[in-house]
């Protein structure tokens, strides 16, 4: 199925149910944002697009962003949404390496890319005459139909450890992420909006497709990205609200209403995930702004789509374990499986610690011209995620940390996020990042990065405290870095590799 055949769907059915929006103004209607895909999908085909091909898009958050992937999901081609963050020479290399042979950009990519990128491949700024050019061609009359296993999203990793590595999503993985959302994470009703705070090439962006069904309306904050008070401002007036945040995102919106006296009102959903929400960040997030919150946990590789924890779970305090489902990332969601297994594959007992595994139709078809890695990955159809965690005797998977972060001390494995939990404890501490580094004696030793409080400050000797009254001695910290800042991605998750080797440059010049 073509996901512009939603979007065509909904334009025939409801036309004047209100569509794209700029902050609380209304851009279009959904006939007149089918017509705006529709008349894209035909200038592409006029420029040598058929279908299968792949155009990239390599822009900040704005509304024509959703025109550009639907006219290209129109003409029967694949997006690949590429970071607006990135330098024009990493994008670069991803158009060239998925074949794209014609970029949508805003006027700053577009500026940054040309000079890195084949001279057969077409920059169109979507803030430009070429733009309006393409949304001016006489529109195609319905979408180019594809099959269930045909690429839709091609979606390239962070490239932590190499080269990015291009995730083919399909039709399939669309529909089946889509129909999970409805059924394990929330309904979505015609009169609701989505705000795309996040960016829109990420998972924030994969979150139309449940929206374009319901015929609902989706907004783009005037920033363009992620500001708490505009969104805080906003939301009441757009009413019905729903959003992707990183924890981070969440923990500054709380802050924000802290300030100004705010509850969310506006803001039914929020659905977080990317990175680890803190036992103390999610207390706090209900007890100020209620129950808004749903958690999901997927990757790349399986769009938004592994486990989901439902707004009553996070938001209950009654339950008998409801601290433990809380601390979960919650259960599989309805169209895969998931297991833990050991470095074998035979799967481990309730409580057990291994690699997150997960089988189902929302998984990828495989990595981009990329045989080797995919068979690295997906192993008798099941995918290994690189996350390790635990599933207890009712089903709830508990993450501990990627199996690249886990620390190796004297030949035991401790997991940063028990002990970021533990120092988030403290009132003084804002924010934690625990690393391993290499260590003569022990093979590796735990350091803790440390954001203080605005106003607050702590010491080394009392964290340390903490932790020896919360966990065993050989987990805490050796080392207490405390910073103003931690490193983020865009999406608010923090860069632990760019704090190892902040520690190995410092090694290097001692």
């Amino acid at each position: 199925m073509n996901p512009a055949e939603w979007l065509y769907r909904t334009a025939t059915k409801t036309p004047g149910a209100p569509a794209l929006f700029s902050g609380t103004k209304q851009i279009a209607d959904y006939a007149k944002f089918a017509k705006a895909a529709a008349a894209i999908a035909a200038a592409l085909q006029q420029r040598g697009i058929e279908r299968g091909d792949r155009v990239a898009v390599f822009m900040s958050n704005s509304p024509a962003y959703l025109e550009v992937l639907y006219g290209i999901w129109w003409a029967g081609a694949a997006a690949v949404p590429i970071n607006a963050k990135l330098h024009g020479k990493e994008a670069a290399w991803m158009v060239s390496d998925a074949g794209a042979r014609l970029v949508f950009c805003d006027d700053k990519s577009a500026a940054a890319l040309p000079k890195y990128v084949a001279e057969d491949v077409t920059v169109v700024s979507c803030q430009g005459p070429d733009y309006a050019v393409l949304r001016g061609t006489p529109a195609m009359n319905q979408p180019v139909p594809m099959e269930t296993d045909e690429l839709a999203w091609l979606f390239y990793t962070s490239g932590t450890t190499g080269r990015p590595k291009g995730v083919m999503i399909t039709c399939g993985n669309i529909t089946s992420m889509t129909l999970n959302y409805f059924v394990d994470v929330d309904e979505v009703k015609t009169g609701d909006a989505i705000l795309y705070a996040a960016p829109m090439s990420h998972g924030a962006g994969l979150y139309n497709f449940m929206h374009v069904l319901r015929g609902a309306r989706h907004v783009v904050p005037e920033s363009g990205g992620f500001d708490a008070a505009e969104i805080l401002n906003i939301a009441p007036e757009l009413t019905s609200v729903s959003m992707f945040a990183a924890p981070t995102m969440v923990r500054r919106m709380v802050d924000e209403a802290k300030v100004s006296g705010g509850t969310g009102e506006g803001i039914r959903t929020v659905v977080y995930a990317g990175g680890p929400m803190y036992e103390a960040d999610i207390l706090e997030a209900v007890e100020v702004m209620g129950a808004r919150f749903v958690q999901i946990y997927g990757q790349g590789e399986c769009p938004m789509g592994i486990t989901a924890l439902s707004r009553t779970e996070v938001s209950d305090r009654s339950h008998a374990r409801w601290r433990t489902r809380l601390n979960s990332v919650g259960t599989a969601q309805s169209s895969v499986r998931v297991k833990v297994v050991d470095g074998e594959g035979a799967e481990l007992p309730a409580g057990e610690v291994g690699e997150i595994t997960v089988r189902g139709s929302t998984v990828m078809k495989g990595y981009w011209q990329n045989p080797e890695a995919t068979d690295a990955t997906i192993r008798d159809a099941w995918l290994w995620t690189g996350d390790m965690g635990r599933l207890d005797d009712e089903g709830y998977l508990t993450l501990q940390d990627r199996s690249k972060d886990v620390i190796i001390s004297g030949g035991t494995n401790i997991y940063p996020r028990e002990v970021e939990e533990v120092l988030l404890r403290h009132p003084a501490v804002h924010e934690v990042a625990v690393i391993g580094i290499p260590d003569p004696e022990w093979g590796e030793i735990v350091v803790a990065f440390v954001v203080c409080a605005e106003g607050l400050s702590v010491e080394a000797a009392a964290l340390d405290a903490l932790c020896l009254d919360q966990i065993a001695r050989f987990k805490r910290p050796k080392i207490y870095r405390f910073a103003e800042a931690l490193p983020k991605n865009n999406y608010g998750k923090v860069l632990k590799t760019d704090l190892r080797n902040l520690l190995a440059a410092e090694e290097e010049e001692k």
